[in-house]
């Protein structure tokens, strides 16, 4: 799930997402274009209900691939994505546009 809000001026979005984590992870990871796919600069918390969530702020007026990162190395996308593009793994990325 993504949740997008705008600031005053437009120029940031705050942006939460949120993973459902069917496959009842312990750990999550926010990776994509904005952190160059780091697996260590967006952790993702833990909430009660088992889900994982994170907040971050994007530059408006782009799109940006992502991707979560489960237990360190299992690559999956958001069910909820804006969109998906193809990557050169033969894969998805999930896309967020804001």
């Amino acid at each position: 799930m993504l949740k997008k809000t705008y600031t005053k001026t437009k120029q940031k979005c705050r942006v939460t997402f949120k993973y459902p984590n069917p496959e009842q992870a312990d750990a999550a990871v926010l990776a994509g274009e904005f952190n160059n796919w780091s697996l260590t600069a967006n952790p993702m918390k833990k909430l009660k209900d088992g889900s994982f969530s994170v907040t971050i702020f994007l530059e408006s007026g782009r799109s940006y691939r992502f991707r979560y990162v489960l237990d360190g190395n299992i690559w999956i996308n958001d069910p909820e994505a804006d969109s998906y593009a193809a990557n050169e793994y033969g894969e998805d990325n999930s896309v967020v546009a804001v």
